[in-house]
C-alpha cells in the first residue's frame, strides 16, 4: 500500500482507478498500526484495488475533505463514488465481504 502526501494524489488515485481504497491513520493510533498489515495482506487477493495510506498528521486537509475524523478509517470508491466506509472497529472479514460485493463489477 503506497503512502499519499497530497490532496492531488488522492484525487488522482480515485479518478484514475475503477476501485480505490483509502486508509486513514493517526500516529497515535495503535489499532491503526496493527490493522494496516492485515488490510494490506487482504488486498493482495484483489489486484484491481488500488490502495493508499494517509497519515492524518501529514495531510490534515484530507481528514476534512473525506470526513475521516475517527481512526482507523477506510473509504473505498468505485468509479469515483464512495461505496464502503469503515471506521474505528473494523472487521477484516466484513471488509472482505464488502470488497467482494463490488469487486466483480470492476472494469
Amino acid at each position: 500500500m503506497k503512502s499519499i502526501n497530497s490532496m492531488k494524489e488522492i484525487e488522482e488515485l480515485i479518478g484514475n482507478n475503477s476501485f480505490a481504497l483509502l486508509y486513514f491513520s493517526s500516529k497515535e493510533c495503535s489499532v491503526c498500526t496493527d490493522l494496516l498489515p492485515k488490510v494490506t495482506e487482504l488486498l493482495k487477493g484483489y489486484p484491481k484495488v488500488e490502495a493508499a495510506f494517509i497519515e492524518a498528521q501529514e495531510l490534515p486537509m484530507a481528514m476534512g475533505a473525506y470526513n475521516a475524523f475517527i481512526f482507523p478509517c477506510i473509504i473505498a470508491f468505485m468509479e469515483g463514488k464512495e461505496v464502503i466506509r469503515e471506521a474505528r472497529f473494523i472487521s477484516i472479514e466484513e471488509l472482505k465481504a464488502k470488497i467482494e460485493r463490488y469487486y466483480d463489477f470492476i472494469k
